[in-house]
């Protein structure tokens, strides 16, 4: 997976983690992208999380074994969430500390209040939470997918943040569009977008007659306007969305304070 024959506390370590499962494409694209001039841990869960949102496992074991990439890497799976994957890194289960973090490529795209769902953002989420710099990867894909460039862009992003060794923990969630490298117009740094769901509730009747649900629906969709990163999606830009931690509406203080006060009267 990489070449160790310098000190290897002298080189950089990733953590990759994703949420699609350690055997996913995605994840074995980016674990062949990045340089040799890094160390990488691939910890990684036993099955798919998708929007399993930012789930730790606190009352039942985790469990872990040993696997194999398609590409010879040697990786980790656990029967843990995306966030468990890297909290387990951090914990112990990586060599050393790691710099920086990056869950994905997700198979799809996750922005505007996917994210609330993500377990892939979880995973760069929980990396930011202990200070590391996250890096949550997506490809904007709904059917079969080259993991290629999407990969390479990601690898070349990562070198440049352990290069600027950024003094506070960056949170970045970057999507991609499914589209030939030369196709890529370009990298825009975004705010999330407005998505739209289009779920249905689906009532089905098993053998015995009990009802039991599906919620399905068409895909959802979005609002491409400009400096969002549905819309740069749509015109075929790579975006690059910085989140916050801090989920606090500082816009509504004063009006809430104002509900506590008239409370207190």
């Amino acid at each position: 997976m990489t070449d160790r024959s310098t000190d290897a506390t002298s080189r950089p370590l990733i953590l990759l983690t994703n949420d699609d499962g350690f055997d996913a494409p995605g994840l074995l694209a980016l674990a062949s992208a990045l340089p040799s001039s890094a160390d990488v841990v691939i910890i990684a869960p036993d099955r798919n999380w998708s929007a399993s949102g930012h789930s730790r496992t606190l009352f039942a074991p985790i469990h872990t074994r040993e696997v194999t990439l398609a590409n010879g890497a040697p990786a980790i799976s656990t029967s843990g969430s995306p966030a468990d994957c890297v909290a387990l890194g951090l914990l112990g289960l990586a060599p050393r500390h790691p710099d920086l973090v990056i869950s994905g490529i997700n198979w799809g795209a996750n922005v505007g209040s996917d994210l609330t769902y993500s377990g892939t953002v979880a995973g760069a989420r929980e990396s930011a939470l202990a200070g590391i710099v996250g890096i949550a990867a997506s490809l904007d894909a709904v059917g079969d997918a080259d993991f290629g460039p999407a990969a390479r862009f990601v690898a070349r992003l990562a070198l440049r943040l352990l290069a600027a060794r950024a003094s506070q923990p960056l949170l970045l969630n970057v999507n991609i569009p499914n589209l030939p490298e030369e196709l890529i117009r370009g990298v825009q740094v975004t705010r999330l977008g407005q998505r739209i769901y289009r779920d249905e509730l689906l009532r089905r009747e098993d053998p015995r007659g009990r009802p039991y649900y599906w919620i399905g629906g068409l895909a959802p969709t979005g609002v491409p306007a400009p400096g969002t990163d549905i819309g740069a999606l749509a015109a075929g830009y790579i975006s690059i969305t910085p989140l916050l931690l801090d989920p606090t509406d500082h816009a509504q203080l004063e009006l809430v304070q104002g509900l506590t006060d008239a409370e207190e009267s």
